[in-house]
C-alpha cells in the first residue's frame, strides 16, 4: 500500500490494512431443529449481514453421538443476508443442534466505541467490534473408506480424515450445501458426518453415478477474540 494505515503484529503479520479486508466475525449463536420433524434447522442472524456476497457460515455440532450437516443454504440476497438453513444427516443421527458463527470479508458498524477503517471506495474494512476469524486447518487428503447402496439405488461414498474434534474449531459449511459434478444430471449430494463416539470425521457423497474421486476441502476456523 502507498497510503493509508497498516498494522503489523509481533510476528510481522499484517493484521489491519486500509486496502484489503480480512475475514471478520459478524455474529454467532446456536442452531437447533425448527422443522421437518426435527431434521431441518432454520436460523436467523441477530443482525442482517450487509455484504454483497453471501456470508461464510461456520458450524460446530454439539459433542456426543453422531451428528451430520447437509443441504446448507444462506437465506437472503446481496446486502440483506438474514440467516441460514441446514439439515441433519438422516433420521438415525442427532438432530441439528450446535453452535455457529457467520463472517464476511469486510466489517459492519457494530462497536459503539473503538476504531473503524474504510478503504478508498468507502467500504468498511474494520470495526473493533468485529474480531477477525483465523483459518486453522484445511483437509483435502480424504481417504475412501466404503460405499453403501440405498433402497433407491443411490450410492453413498464415505471418506475420512484424521481429526480430534476441538471445541473451538468450526467447519465452513457453505461448500457442503452444493452439488458436486458427476456423470448424471442430478449430481452428487454432499454431507458431513461427525462421529464423536468413534472420533472420526466423514465426508459423504451420494448419487446414482458416484465416482470415487473426492477432493473438496474441509476448512476449519476459530475466532481470534
Amino acid at each position: 500500500m502507498s497510503f493509508g494505515l497498516s498494522f503489523t503484529n509481533n510476528s510481522n503479520q499484517v493484521v489491519i490494512d486500509s486496502e484489503y479486508a480480512r475475514l471478520n466475525f459478524i455474529c454467532s449463536g446456536r442452531y437447533s431443529p425448527t422443522q421437518e420433524s426435527g431434521l431441518g434447522s432454520t436460523t436467523y442472524f441477530p443482525r442482517v449481514i450487509t455484504s454483497v456476497e453471501p456470508p461464510l457460515v461456520f458450524c460446530r455440532p454439539d459433542s456426543g453421538g453422531i451428528a451430520g450437516l447437509t443441504a446448507m443454504q444462506v437465506i437472503g440476497s446481496a446486502g440483506n443476508w438474514t440467516g441460514f438453513y441446514v439439515r441433519a444427516y438422516d433420521v438415525n443421527t442427532s438432530q441439528p443442534n450446535g453452535r455457529y458463527f457467520a463472517a464476511s470479508f469486510g466489517a459492519q458498524p457494530v462497536a459503539q466505541f473503538g476504531l473503524r477503517l474504510w478503504d478508498g471506495s468507502s467500504k468498511l474494512l474494520f470495526d473493533s467490534g468485529t474480531p477477525c476469524v483465523l483459518f486453522t486447518r484445511a483437509f483435502q487428503n480424504w481417504t475412501y473408506v466404503r460405499s453403501e447402496t440405498g433402497p433407491t439405488g443411490s450410492i453413498s461414498n464415505f471418506y475420512t480424515v484424521p481429526f480430534n474434534f476441538p471445541e473451538n474449531e468450526y467447519l465452513l459449511i457453505n461448500n457442503f450445501g452444493m452439488y458436486m459434478v458427476t456423470g448424471s444430471p442430478s449430481g452428487r449430494y454432499l454431507k458431513t458426518l461427525w462421529d464423536f463416539n468413534a472420533g472420526v470425521l466423514y465426508a459423504v457423497t451420494a448419487g446414482f453415478n458416484n465416482p470415487y474421486a473426492f477432493f473438496l476441502p474441509a476448512v476449519f476456523a476459530k475466532l481470534n477474540a
